[in-house]
């Protein structure tokens, strides 16, 4: 944490400290309006994250929690039991909404330390990590619900409405990001105690501000231009000069095909990924294989795609026929 300004204080000033474009004209960083970073060809947005930058203040967490705080799950008690009950364990996340130290389905951002070895100095860098918003998501294309889409500007999204809590994403996701959240979602009203066991929760990657020309609100606040915004081919060429000026190294190009999130860092990262702590919640920086690359994934994904688009559009229908009975 910085000394004498709060995360809040970040919050409140935000708006009057907000900086605008950087390096090229449709890299966008702060408020900037971002609609101008939206290329005809809708080439994919990608962020680009400065672990070198980042203070671990926390603002971002805080940002991103209260412009999300409506999407966050609001369970029903006491949960319905499942069968057999070694399925799908129940995951309850309703009393601990206030950890910040790694992924839930309350905290969608967090920052993780790293201890290393840099130019000599024992060093602590620090590391916002979320959903990662793979190029080719295996969480979107083996969803066996049509829970997940990817909008044209590359993001990837969990649609709550049609989440039967399933945790495939989650399987097959290489970092484990998406988090579940028990007593929510359309399970209660198809197949409470068979089916699914909640809703899973990740990075939308502020989807409602991108519609309306706004950054990311985690970009919007943070105090040091961490990440910025933009088409894929200008954020790469930004990410490997920055690469090469730091003498550093990128994560995100080339992992699990490519990812709209990319990093770069002053130290290697299988060196950062042993300076920090990973597990549940905890994501690593690994390298990753294209895991939609894979012969038997894609063959899965080929099968589901049709029944997941019949799920989700009797999800739909039945969500509508429920609210028009209100």
């Amino acid at each position: 944490m910085t000394s004498g300004i709060s995360r809040r204080a970040f919050l409140k000033t935000s708006a009057v400290t907000a900086g605008s474009l950087v390096a090229s004209g449709t890299l966008i960083s702060k408020n900037s309006e971002l609609k101008a970073a939206q290329p005809a060809s809708e080439e994919p947005l990608v962020t680009l994250i400065d672990i070198s930058k980042c203070i671990g203040c926390e603002a971002c967490v805080e940002a991103c929690r209260e412009v999300n705080a409506d999407q966050f799950p609001d369970p029903e008690k006491p949960f319905p039991k499942m069968y057999p009950t070694s399925t799908v364990p129940v995951e309850d996340w309703s009393d601990k909404t206030d950890v910040t130290d790694r992924l839930t389905p309350y905290n969608w951002l967090f920052i993780q330390q790293a201890q290393v070895m840099l130019d000599g100095d024992n060093v602590e860098l620090n590391i916002p990590r979320r959903c990662m918003h793979c190029e080719n998501p295996p969480c979107v294309k083996l969803c066996p619900w049509g829970a997940l889409k990817q909008e044209t500007n590359g993001l990837s999204r969990i649609d709550p409405d049609l989440c039967l809590g399933g945790a495939k994403c989650k399987t097959v996701c290489p970092w484990e990001i998406p988090q579940r959240q028990t007593g929510v979602g359309l399970y209660l009203d198809i197949l409470p105690a068979f089916a699914g066991n909640g809703v899973m929760y990740k990075c939308n990657r502020c989807y409602q501000r991108l519609e309306k020309g706004q950054v990311p609100a985690c970009i919007e606040v943070c105090p040091e231009n961490v990440q910025i915004i933009g088409p894929r081919t200008q954020i790469l060429e930004q990410a490997h000069a920055l690469a090469k000026e730091m003498n550093g190294y990128i994560y995100g190009e080339t992992e699990n095909g490519g990812t709209h999130t990319i990093y770069v860092s002053p130290v290697p990262f299988d060196q950062l990924n042993q300076g920090i702590d990973t597990g549940k919640g905890k994501p690593h920086f690994q390298k990753v294989k294209n895991m939609m690359a894979d012969g038997t994934l894609l063959a899965k994904a080929m099968i589901i795609a049709p029944f997941a688009g019949l799920f989700a559009a009797f999800g739909k229908y039945y969500l509508a026929s429920r609210e028009d009975k209100k």
